[in-house]
């Protein structure tokens, strides 16, 4: 899952117990400023929320495990351990998707983690000699190692690491901008950045309210995609764009998967990783890139 810093910091508000509220958005922001009454379009929360979520970051991130050079994939896997033990002692379950990507070894990325809430608090502990950084060379190579593992059908297991397009890869977007971007440029970085031999994602489901007309990434198609390398243009007939709002989307199609669909065997790419990553590895030192 590549997300926003966003995402993640106001989905732990669920996870560690505090409350947010629907209202209208006809009050005025003013009123609401002065009352200390933060306004997410009609979602409404105490400022008071933002101050307790910060000071749960800041506790987390003093500890000795977070002391150095990270991907932001294992950085949301550490910080979805200690959401998931706040939950529980709180008596809560399934609340937040941070702590269920931990449970369940999924890895999460952040294309801009100084963009958010979660990044300012981590340059907020540099200042007082907190060793934490993220590192956008290991996210940018991870993610690049899973789709290539996935067209190389290593991802289920099956084939050997030389296998040519043994299996086929999938983007599932909701919405769009930067976290879209990071996603579709995995095969830009496998083919024109190292030089592997690759045609680009075999599956394109977007779900969106942007247009295309404005040039902006969100509304951006997938037959743009294909000039770029992105998406194989053989399989730009099977790609699919609706334009609707995702959270009337998403809970349709996982009613669907759930209902049509037997659970599958857990991928855990989370503790794969490293694995993953020799591939690439093998892969790039084959390039005449290099």
């Amino acid at each position: 899952i590549i997300t926003t810093g966003a995402n993640l910091y106001h989905d732990t508000h669920f996870g560690i117990g505090l409350s947010l509220h629907q209202g209208s958005t006809a009050i005025s922001d003013v009123v609401l400023r002065g009352e200390e009454v933060v306004r997410i379009y009609d979602i409404f929360f105490d400022y008071s929320v933002l101050l307790d979520t910060d000071e749960f970051f800041r506790r987390v991130i003093e500890g000795e495990e977070f002391q150095r050079p990270m991907s932001t994939a294992e950085f949301h896997s550490l910080c979805g351990k200690y959401v998931l033990e706040r939950g529980r002692k709180l008596g809560l379950e399934d609340k937040s998707f941070l702590a269920a990507a931990y449970e369940y070894g999924v890895p999460l990325y952040t294309s801009s983690p100084g963009d958010s809430s979660i990044g300012m608090n981590v340059a907020a502990k540099a200042l007082q000699g907190n060793k934490l950084a993220f590192d956008p060379s290991l996210d940018v190579n991870e993610t690049a190692s899973i789709v290539l593992a996935a067209k190389r059908g290593a991802i289920h297991g099956k084939g050997d690491k030389g296998k040519k397009h043994g299996g086929k890869s999938a983007v599932f977007i909701l919405g769009g901008g930067s976290p879209k971007n990071f996603m579709l440029q995995t095969e830009p970085q496998i083919q024109e950045v190292l030089g592997i031999d690759e045609r680009g994602h075999d599956y394109f489901l977007q779900i969106t309210d942007a247009r295309p007309d404005t040039g902006g990434l969100s509304g951006a198609t997938p037959g743009e995609a294909v000039s770029w390398g992105k998406v194989d243009p053989d399989r730009l007939p099977d790609a699919v764009v609706c334009y609707v709002d995702s959270t009337i989307a998403l809970p349709v199609m996982t009613s669907y998967a759930l209902a049509r669909h037997e659970p599958r065997e857990l991928k855990r790419l989370y503790e794969r990783r490293g694995e993953l990553m020799d591939l690439l590895n093998e892969e790039y030192r084959k390039s005449k890139r290099r």
